[in-house]
């Protein structure tokens, strides 16, 4: 290892020796060609350390910006993609459901076996005391409909299967109906004491209330029961802030009391708190008077769909956490036992969406750039007191809310509006046969064509400012006419223009929603107006960010195309 004090390349502070191996170590750099900046330092490492500087001193100019853009558009689009593919709902709240699914082959045409039924006792009733199986049934409702109303009847049906066996409980013995001796056979003795000293304390602040904890041991004796007094205490405390020591246990706790000893459970050898009522509870469920109940038999009375075996297969092809379904259904498609197929003629409406989206999008661009090239021409070649006037017309709609412009369009295009009336006036057309120009695809393009002229108008004006006049008198004076003058000089050079403007324009109106929506009734609404709809009113978030992302894929897929054929190099705004 090199000493420091000896090492040319390490020269310590400002001392007479330090300063003679500094020219020392200069000169040897210099013998082997080494280009040296004023300290004696490499010229090579000193420009590196300074560009570094300059980098970090651009990214941290820059930072708030990029910071302001990943917030506000990268993440959003992030989210999108996940909500278009995410489908947590049915695994997270029907998790026992799903996992005895993955067993049942769902080809055959047969109903799941009593595994899959008793789950999903277990889980809708869960879920309903929770408030979430509504949610579930909506959810699963757009895949196959009728789900919803099984899900919301089953959330109050299922609750008569535990009441049969807590009535019998409790003619046993009183103390079922009672929240104590419940607490006392399942609970840890140290969390029952110290859940008792909060409830003396006229139970105040919720976060000092001792997290739930079984007796050691219970969960081998009654697995079942102890896992759905768990699942009561906590909800009991997190969601409800009571105490499990003074509310009654859900009706399911008494079920699944049956079910443990009903399957053999030891309670015989079991001396803890309680231990004679339990002993009891199992005597009587031997008995062969004890009413039980056929969980597969409820749900059928609950609704027969449930005998229906799509429903089940619906549940389980949805069980995973992420699906495809949302983009299958976005092109008129679903997934089946089968295989992905078409969904019914009748019920494909997202495919004529787009079609339409698309189409309208390029007549609205098509109008405005014939509307804005005469209009931006004029405003490029006036002079300049007439071409900032009429620059001030152009810009005049900017002034109004875009709702009130799009409602005089309306006001405009109906059958006894001003177009109208003044047609019947000049005798272009009879009382009795007024044109129908509004809720159609006329009124959607006459009213957005409006809207975006002043954005076509604007990129060709500022482009066409720039054409040197003296091109097009240069052309007339070697013997063009005026039109081979324009098209051959004048028009080329305008082309960026137009390009800026119609990528604006298009982009623009394919996701414009506001608009059509008032004025383009059945047939002139886009796909954007069925993305607000799921977003806002039926909240199919996953549906309406699969209808996003395919938008946005659309896009990108015409501006790449649009780069291929015409080059956004070409594309500018002036300059």
């Amino acid at each position: 290892m090199t000493d420091a004090s000896t090492d040319p390349d390490k020269v310590g502070g400002p001392t007479p020796d330090n300063a003679l191996r500094a020219a020392d170590a200069a000169e040897q750099r210099g013998k082997r060609g080494e280009m040296l900046a004023a300290d004696g330092t490499p010229l090579k490492r000193s420009l590196a350390r300074a560009l570094r500087r300059q980098k970090i001193r651009a990214l941290l100019l820059i930072a708030p910006l990029l910071l302001f853009v990943l917030v506000t558009f990268i993440a959003p689009i992030v989210d999108m993609l996940f909500r278009s593919v995410e489908n947590q709902i049915v695994s997270d709240t029907l998790p026992r459901t799903t996992a005895a699914l993955q067993d049942w082959d769902d080809t055959t045409g047969e109903l799941p076996g009593d595994a899959v039924w008793d789950a999903a006792y277990k889980d809708i009733f869960y879920a309903a005391e929770r408030k979430l199986h509504t949610r579930l049934g909506t959810r699963l409702n757009y895949e196959l409909t009728g789900v919803s109303s099984l899900f919301r009847k089953s959330g109050r049906g299922l609750d008569d299967i535990g009441e049969v066996y807590q009535d019998q409980f409790e003619d046993l013995d009183a103390a079922w109906d009672e929240a104590m001796p419940w607490a006392e056979l399942l609970g840890d003795p140290e969390w029952i004491g110290a859940q008792a000293e909060w409830d003396a304390t006229d139970q105040g602040d919720r976060g000092q209330m001792p997290g739930f904890v079984l007796r050691e041991g219970v969960e081998d004796l009654l697995p079942e029961t102890a896992a759905s007094y768990r699942e009561f205490a906590l909800y009991t405390q997190v969601e409800e802030g009571d105490s499990p020591l003074q509310e009654e246990p859900w009706s399911i706790v008494h079920a699944m009391l049956y079910q443990d000893l009903s399957s053999g459970a030891d309670v015989g050898s079991y001396t803890g708190p309680r231990a004679e009522m339990l002993q009891a509870a199992a005597q009587l469920v031997a008995s062969p008077d004890f009413e039980t109940v056929d969980v597969r038999a409820q749900f059928a009375e609950i609704d027969e769909d449930w005998h229906d075996v799509e429903v089940w297969q619906t549940i389980k092809m949805y069980s995973p956490k992420y699906t495809s379904g949302y983009f299958l259904n976005s092109v008129d498609a679903q997934k089946t036992p089968d295989g992905v197929r078409l969904r019914d003629e009748d019920e494909r409406i997202y495919g004529l969406l787009f079609k339409r989206t698309m189409f309208m999008s390029l007549v609205i661009t098509f109008s405005c750039i014939m509307l804005s090239y005469p209009v931006a021409f004029l405003l490029a070649n006036l002079p300049a007191r007439t071409a900032n006037l009429l620059m001030i017309l152009v810009l005049l709609p900017f002034w109004t809310s875009l709702l009130v412009r799009t409602s005089a369009w309306k006001v405009m295009l109906q059958q006894q509006g001003v177009i109208n009336d003044v047609l019947v006036w000049l005798g272009l057309v009879g009382d009795a046969d007024r044109l129908v120009m509004i809720n159609n695809q006329f009124g959607t393009i006459v009213a957005m064509t409006h809207i975006l002229l002043p954005f076509m108008i604007l990129p060709m004006y500022s482009v066409m400012a720039t054409i040197p006049p003296y091109y097009v008198r240069a052309a007339k004076s070697l013997g063009a006419t005026n039109w081979t003058a324009f098209w051959r000089v004048y028009f080329p050079q305008s082309v960026p223009g137009i390009g800026a403007g119609s990528i604006l324009v298009f982009i623009l109106a394919i996701g414009y929603y506001i608009t059509p929506e008032i004025v383009g009734g059945t047939t002139g609404t886009f796909i954007s107006n069925r993305i607000a709809y799921h977003i806002s009113s039926s909240l199919n978030w996953g549906l309406a960010a699969a209808l996003g992302t395919i938008l946005l894929a659309v896009v990108l897929i015409l501006y790449w195309a649009y780069d291929k054929i015409v080059g956004i190099d070409n594309v500018k705004l002036g300059g």
